[in-house]
């Protein structure tokens, strides 16, 4: 059986909450999961920084599956592919 495929998405906060700057997840209704993270509903820690009074945004998408949002929180260190906190692709390295 074919698991489902929706989309992994990446939250940047308006400014840390602790440790935490960002929060990765997956959803197959982004619209509706996105409404129900404003409201404090969903995910813990999205619950606690609404209840802080810290804003948050929809910062990148990527189309694929539950293990696609397991392999991108791996990798560890959302800030490096979150393009608000200005990341930028590496430039290639030029040959003299």
């Amino acid at each position: 059986m074919t698991p489902p495929t929706g989309a992994v998405y990446l939250l940047h906060f308006d400014r840390p909450y602790k440790h935490a700057k960002h929060y990765i997840g997956w959803t197959t209704d982004l619209p509706a999961r996105l409404a129900a993270h404003s409201t404090g509903h969903g995910a813990r820690l999205l619950a606690v920084v609404n209840a802080a009074g810290i804003g948050w945004q929809p910062a990148c998408t990527w189309p694929g599956t539950r293990t696609r949002e397991r392999q991108i929180k791996r990798q560890g260190g959302a800030s490096r592919c979150c393009p608000v906190c200005g990341v930028t692709p590496r430039q290639k390295a030029s040959t003299p």
